[in-house]
């Protein structure tokens, strides 16, 4: 157990990381030796960040600080801390089945963890963090919160309503990040294009990322987690003229048919989900689509989840991520739907519609072959660097495996020329 060390574990999305980014740098102005996920945990204390979204997240979060807990028991840890969305739905349950966390913090109540550890909150740092991404690339969160009402998701009971940052605070941040290093930003929100209806009566999003783009040093900016109801279409003119604005979009759209989109609450029908990607496609060509697509939802028939596969073989996403229905309490599908689809109809739809993806997907990248593209590294793994292309995002999308005939940098931009593609990767040579 190393003294005065502590080890932070971020469980969940990108949201929760620059949490706890933000607290790691508090906890280095306050003198403390700080890891992230560390393979071996060895401090005299552990924060652990977790995930409340859907039951896989809630387990696997339970799991980790039972694994802390079993460790402060042998006392090989002297104080345990839990943060983030599981206390902020399970306060008072975490606190009678988990007695070794000395304290638990809800989602925005990380801060009085720096005081209850005898330590002060430096405000001149609210804007700077401990960055666990490589060097060249940031997530940069414009708002917490969502204030729409879909019937599955728990997200609201946990973050409350939408609460847009004020802009020139998100653009302080990037001139800070950029001048740190970094050149491409991952502008995240639960919802993207609320952006600014709480704080200045209309969407600002489409200006948000002008200004962003404005700032000198940025290459590349990439959307995450659009909403589809009332989309702000001036977005789709910065995406075309802004060369730094990344030709992707991320915008989930879980389902298609008529009758599954209104029992989810999405506000937003069939025809106009199409005819909204048709306008995406014709004013930003050769835009790449992320979406995200829910099966078993309570209500959802065979010939449901039939229309859905045909319109995604219809619509060729390049990118498309799905998840089988989880029954959250306090959501309105958990108030008012009965949990009808059974668990082994959810993973047989799921893995039909992934599969149908996964062939979509394998074309999609065969197409590229014989392309040049601009691709920047993010690391060497084994006989090849490892790269993106603006039109994918880290973590979540196809890599691009690049040959080591030249030697390359990490952070820094090059054209490569595809020599090869399967359904997850990409093979290239520097040109």
């Amino acid at each position: 157990m190393e003294k005065n060390r502590i080890d932070v574990i971020t469980l969940g999305c990108s949201k929760n990381l620059v949490d706890s980014e933000m607290l790691m740098k508090q906890l280095l102005a306050n003198g403390y030796t700080v890891s992230h996920d560390p393979d071996k945990p060895d401090g005299e204390i552990a924060i652990i960040s977790t995930c409340g979204f859907i039951g896989d997240a809630k387990e696997e979060s339970v799991n980790v600080i039972l694994g802390f807990a079993e460790a402060k028991k042998k006392r090989k840890l002297n104080k345990l801390f839990v943060m983030g969305c599981l206390p902020e739905r399970y306060m008072t349950e975490l606190k009678a089945e988990i007695p070794e966390v000395d304290k638990f913090y809800g989602k925005f109540a990380w801060k009085d963890l720096i005081s209850d550890l005898g330590k002060t909150y430096h405000n001149e740092l609210a804007l700077e963090r401990m960055r666990t991404t490589p060097g060249h690339y940031a997530y940069l969160k414009i708002s917490e919160g969502c204030n729409r009402t879909c019937s599955y998701c728990s997200i609201p009971v946990m973050t409350g309503k939408h609460v847009s940052r004020p802009m020139e605070e998100i653009e302080e941040e990037a001139r800070r990040l950029v001048a740190s290093g970094v050149v491409e930003f991952q502008v995240i929100a639960q919802d993207l294009t609320y952006y600014g209806l709480d704080r200045y009566r209309e969407m600002k999003l489409p200006e948000l990322v002008e200004r962003l783009s404005d700032i000198e040093g940025v290459r590349w900016i990439r959307l995450h987690y659009a909403y589809p109801a009332k989309f702000p279409y001036d977005l789709l003119r910065i995406i075309r003229e802004r060369e730094n604005v990344c030709n992707y979009l991320d915008i989930a759209l879980q389902h298609i048919s008529d009758n599954m989109l209104k029992l989810m609450r999405r506000n937003i029908t069939k025809q106009e989900t199409v005819a909204l990607l048709e306008r995406i496609r014709k004013e930003a060509p050769g835009i790449h689509l992320r979406t995200t697509l829910m099966v078993g939802h309570p209500g959802e028939t065979e010939q449901d989840f039939e229309e859905l596969l045909q319109f995604v073989r219809e619509v060729r996403f390049e990118r498309l991520g799905a998840f089988p229905y989880s029954n959250e309490d306090g959501t309105y599908a958990y108030e008012h739907y009965s949990d009808n689809v059974p668990e082994e109809v959810k993973q047989e739809r799921m893995n039909k519609l992934m599969a149908v993806q996964e062939e979509i997907a394998a074309e999609l990248s065969r197409s590229k072959i014989d392309k040049k593209l601009k691709v920047i590294i993010d690391r060497e793994d084994g006989g090849y660097y490892i790269g993106r292309t603006e039109f994918d995002s880290p973590e979540v999308d196809t890599e691009v495996l690049i040959t080591k005939d030249k030697t390359l940098e990490t952070g820094r931009f090059y054209q490569v020329k595809v020599i090869d593609a399967d359904t997850f990767d990409v093979y290239a040579e520097v040109v």
